[in-house]
């Protein structure tokens, strides 16, 4: 026995012993003269000691030898790559070369390889190119496929291809070297088209080719490719094999089958960690965390050691409210197992509590982190964003620059993102300039983040710039136009932007048809654009999308068709919580509020999982559009018994609801406190005040909200400058629009111009209000027009009124208010023929019909202008005779402009006592309670000589009477109006 070892230490040398103690025991004899130690043998010595981390010596033993042969170089130059001192390797290489000695294929490749896992040496990895070609060494296929990889780590994958393909001898080494290179460089399509090629020149694959392959096919979303591949992996039995499995595992993952994953992982032969991490993510990923958790447990008794990627996997899976328990437990075991170090798993930790929505521990995360990579701080950049504190993630992104930490395109892209607010154009604009410093303007995503962040600014003169300088556009590049368009409200160009897309050929997604769909937002564009565009949906098989489901929905009550809208809903196989909300908020929001309410009840009683905060919110917007109390009372109900009363953005829309609905008290009943509102909480507030005409209100909640360090926005601005025009403040008015831009850096919108010719053509300042159209900062539309042609009519002025209704006329020849208005005007100015003229212009367009009504416990009672249909007409009317010789004798004097028609004054006082708001009254007082307030709504402004009546009627009856028209809040009590007869 002791001759059989003897005879093979004098064959292999040390090359075959894998045992520390005994190699070291042996060197040790050799020393003391036991064996001399041949040239041979000392280099077998060296590879030992390489072998076992221990270069040190291999060096020593190389440094001391007395002859060195080629063999010697070759292995401590490929113990120092093995052991990771590249730059060492390549000084013996050199000194090897000194001495004369001709490289041969393996050190060569091995020197290679050091300079690709270095990462830092290219420079040296291309002379050594170059030396291979010199001394006819690229034909070696080990050489060959060395700087293949190397050049396809480095990004540099037009020269491995080109490399590749003049490469005279490859094997499959060589191929899958080339597919990885592709790989990385993002390229997975180019991975199965090299795949594609191996079998028509017949090369068989390895396992790593197959791993490769299979990690393809999951990136490109392409299952049925990965099925194909998987086919051919199964011909030649390697399912099995742990490297293949595992890829399979992760593909099957990705693609959220879970049952295939497991068939894959139950049939491994050999398990490693990599295996169990790509079932726990195939679980994970799908959201079921207690399944990842079980494996977890199970894994621990195969795999003692914990590692930093399950923990990861795990910690990405409870990054939400109802996991974050299991979340808080798994960061205890990272601590617990020291691991809490790993930047890995401290930025798994950020992701995870930023995804829960915990600020403060995501922070606390960040700042205990003892060394950051670019990751976690691109990581708490975008979280910044996400809670839209970007003030926060710009001066983090400072922070950045200032310590000359990495910043990539990663970081551009959320820095773009936390300037998506008109507040931030100027910081917008100062990261594209430093986007170009760094040289990243060809950079695709970036370029796709500045023209989303141009079309948030309303800048989409510059958001085309980008996208004509981009060298290269995807569809996220199309989308983002294309959204921005649609957003801006630009129509044409979203339609002209798609129809490009399609002409080049792209490929449409989701996204896109969703996109386009939003830029359907008229009646007229139902026909010309809805339509054909559901056509292309189904054409391109995403008729079944959830996400296109919901978009179409939207689309068709938009555009004034609820009955398609509502029978695609219905025919929804699955309709999910997405789905009910999307119809209930577009049906509330689009004058469907009855149906929406409706709807909501349907819900409710279809037991759907989750009813939400956006769920409520379009029940809550539903009841107060409708008017509808005792809904939106039952609605507060639930909300109570669900434990949502606390959440903010319920409470916001609860306070919108009850404001819109006339009761400003219950809406002060759950109001959060001040420390705990939002800027919508002041905003809803600032809008109600404002609406009900409590202006000193309206203001001192705009001052506090100020003082308190919350910043206004474009709405905390409508509605203060609305409750300004509301009560005729009009330099309070223009020094609050003044302040919008200097102090506030709040860009003025069309709706603020709006509100300022409202306010100045309303105190009878039209010289001021046509300066105003001429000089503001956005083109006039039909609503700056309908506000001035309004004002016109309170104060009979014919000549700038005719101006006004030109302009509508031009605008939208189809628009009822503009006749209407105009012929109004003439009729006051008794220009009786120019009134029939405007209305014989007005053609087949027909008018908006006045319509009031009162809501009466489940019922809601509608009237018309003289509208006899009500079972109740004949009360009303004896009712309304009654109120008229009350409110006579009360010293009542009918104001007969209001009723506009060429005919004798009794004839336009019995027109007056037609209108719908006084058949609402009579209705009211016959049928609410005495003691009650009795509420009212009206569709168009209401009548000036009806406000007379219900002021002269409150006093008479002692009741309190809450009209709201489209306009405002009238509260009339005692005689008087809230409005102080100014509205």
């Amino acid at each position: 026995m002791m001759i059989c070892s003897y005879r093979a230490f004098l064959r292999d040398g040390f090359s075959k012993i894998m045992d520390k103690v005994l190699g070291r025991a042996l060197h040790a004899l050799c020393i003391k003269g036991l064996f001399h130690l041949s040239t041979f043998h000392i280099n077998t010595l060296i590879y030992f000691y390489s072998r076992i981390g221990r270069i040190d010596l291999a060096r020593y033993l190389f440094d001391r030898m007395p002859d060195r042969n080629q063999a010697s170089w070759n292995t401590v130059i490929s113990g120092h790559v093995q052991a990771g001192q590249f730059t060492e390797a390549v000084s013996f290489f050199r000194q090897h070369r000194a001495c004369s000695l001709n490289p041969n294929g393996f050190i060569l490749a091995s020197l290679v390889t050091g300079c690709d896992r270095s990462g830092c040496m290219l420079e040296e990895g291309t002379q050594l190119h170059g030396l291979a070609v010199k001394i006819g060494l690229t034909c070696d296929v080990y050489v060959g496929t060395s700087i293949l990889h190397l050049y396809g780590a480095y990004g540099l994958i037009s020269l491995a291809r080109k490399f590749f393909d003049e490469m005279p001898h490859r094997n499959v080494v060589s191929w899958t070297s080339l597919m990885v290179g592709y790989m990385d460089y993002g390229e997975p399509w180019k991975v199965i088209e090299l795949y594609r090629s191996m079998g028509r020149e017949g090369k068989n694959c390895n396992e790593n080719t197959f791993a490769t392959v299979v990690s393809s096919c999951a990136s490109l979303e392409k299952l049925s490719t990965g099925l194909q591949v998987l086919g051919h992996i199964m011909k030649l039995g390697l399912e099995s094999h742990t490297s293949v499995g595992n890829s399979l595992i992760s593909m099957f993952g990705s693609f959220g089958s879970i049952r295939q994953a497991w068939q894959i992982f139950d049939h491994v032969d050999e398990r490693d960690m990599i295996s169990w991490n790509a079932i726990i993510f195939a679980y994970s990923s799908k959201g079921h965390l207690k399944e990842s958790l079980d494996l977890f447990h199970k894994m621990r008794f195969f795999h003692d050691d914990l590692n930093s990627t399950t923990l990861s996997t795990l910690l990405s899976a409870s990054g939400s409210p109802d996991n974050l328990k299991w979340g808080k437990g798994i960061h205890s075991l990272v601590v617990k197992s020291g691991l809490s170090l790993n930047i890995c798993v401290g930025n798994t930790l950020l992701n995870m509590y930023s995804e829960a929505g915990i600020i403060e521990d995501t922070e606390l995360a960040f700042n205990e982190m003892p060394e950051k990579d670019s990751i976690s701080w691109n990581s708490m950049i975008a979280c910044y964003v996400l809670e839209d504190r970007s003030l926060n993630a710009l001066e983090l992104f400072i922070k950045m620059l200032s310590l000359r930490r990495e910043i990539n395109y990663v970081t551009f892209t959320s820095a773009l993102s936390a300037c998506s607010s008109p507040k931030f154009l100027i910081q917008g604009k100062i990261v594209h300039t430093l986007v170009i410093l760094v040289g990243l303007q060809d950079n695709l995503i970036v370029n796709n983040a500045l023209i989303t962040m141009y079309g948030k600014l309303q800048l989409m003169s510059e958001a085309k710039k980008v996208f004509q300088k981009a060298p290269r556009h995807d569809i996220v590049t199309w989308n983002a136009l294309i959204g921005g368009h649609a957003e801006n409200s630009e129509c044409e160009e979203a339609i002209k932007s798609f129809k490009l897309l399609r002409e080049e050929g792209s490929l449409l997604n989701y996204i896109t048809i969703m996109s386009i769909l939003s830029s359907c937002m008229t009646s007229n564009d139902l026909m010309t654009r809805g339509m054909p565009i559901h056509a292309l949906t189904v054409i391109n098989g995403f008729e079944f999308n959830n996400y296109i489901q919901n978009s179409l929905i939207s689309m068709y009550v938009r555009c004034g068709d609820y009955s398609l809208g509502n029978q695609i809903f219905q025919e929804m196989d699955a309709k999910d919580p997405i789905a009910w909300n999307s119809i209930i908020s577009v049906s509330a929001h689009q004058g469907y509020s009855e149906e929406a309410i409706k709807l909501f009840r349907a819900m409710i009683i279809s037991g759907v999982e989750k009813i939400d905060n956006f769920s409520f919110s379009g029940g809550f917007a539903a009841a107060a559009n409708s008017s509808a109390l005792e809904e939106g009372r039952q609605l507060h109900a639930l909300v109570v018994k669900l434990g949502l009363d606390y959440d903010l953005y319920v409470i916001n829309a609860m306070m919108d609801m009850y404001a819109k609905c006339g009761e400003l008290y219950c809406m002060m009943s759950i109001l959060p406190e001040t420390i705990e509102r939002s800027r919508m909480s002041w905003n809803v507030m600032i809008s109600a005040f404002a609406r009900h005409g409590c202006l000193e209100e309206a203001r001192k909640t705009f001052h506090e909200m100020v003082e308190l360090g919350i910043e206004p926005d474009h709405v905390t601005f409508v509605a203060l400058l609305s409750a300004c025009s509301h009560g005729g403040l009009v330099d309070e008015g223009l020094g609050y629009y003044n302040s919008m831009k200097r102090d506030f850096n709040v860009s003025p919108g069309i709706e603020h111009c709006v509100c300022i010719v409202d306010l100045l053509g309303r105190s009878g300042r039209f010289l001021e209000a046509e300066t105003f159209i001429e000089k503001m900062p956005v083109t006039a539309n039909d609503h700056i027009w309908r506000s001035l042609l309004s004002a016109c009519k309170v104060h009979g002025n014919l000549k700038l009124g005719r101006r006004a209704a030109e302009q509508l006329f031009k605008l939208d020849p189809s628009d009822d208010s503009a006749y209407v208005l105009y012929s109004n005007i003439c009729a006051n100015s008794s220009r009786w023929e120019d009134m029939e003229s405007v209305r014989w212009r007005m053609g087949s367009i027909k008018k908006k019909p006045a319509c009031s009504w009162v809501n009466l416990k489940d019922s809601v009672n509608s009237f018309g202008m003289g509208d006899k249909s009500h079972p109740q007409a004949v009360q009303i009317y004896t009712k309304l005779e009654e109120l008229r010789r009350m409110i006579k004798e009360a010293g009542y004097v009918p104001d007969t402009t209001f009723a506009l028609q060429d005919t004798d004054d009794e004839q336009k006082e019995h027109n007056l006592w037609n209108h719908s708001e006084r058949l609402a009254l009579a209705f009211a007082l016959i049928n609410v309670p005495k003691g009650s307030t009795i509420r009212i709504f009206k569709n168009l402004r209401v009548c000036g000589d009806c406000h007379s009546v219900y002021k002269f009627v409150s006093k008479i009856v002692n009741r309190r009477i809450i009209l709201r028209d489209a306009y405002r809040f009238h509260h009339f009590e005692g005689g008087l109006c809230s409005c102080h007869d100014y509205w």
